[in-house]
């Protein structure tokens, strides 16, 4: 490397794998021994459902524009997105 270019720089250099498990093990972490995946994977479908119960017509229209366009994932999609 020329320093004689940057003068006043200093090489930086990250492991991004090893911070990067350093960042899931934190997440784990926070999450705690009770967590469990499939009940709130469970939770999150059920808001989904509710979020997007009881549209009027107009409402129903934009929905299915947007399911359409992959903006929003299907009623039907189940745990993954369209898009």
């Amino acid at each position: 490397m020329d320093d004689s270019s940057t003068p006043g720089l200093v090489p930086f250099s990250i492991d991004l794998a090893r911070e990067e498990t350093r960042r899931r093990a934190a997440v784990l972490a926070a999450l705690g021994p009770d967590w469990d995946p499939v009940a709130a994977l469970r939770s999150e479908q059920a808001a989904h459902a509710l979020l997007y119960s009881g549209l009027d017509a107009e409402q129903e229209r934009t929905y299915a524009m947007l399911v359409a366009a992959g903006v929003l994932p299907g009623r039907d999609a189940g745990d993954a997105a369209s898009h």
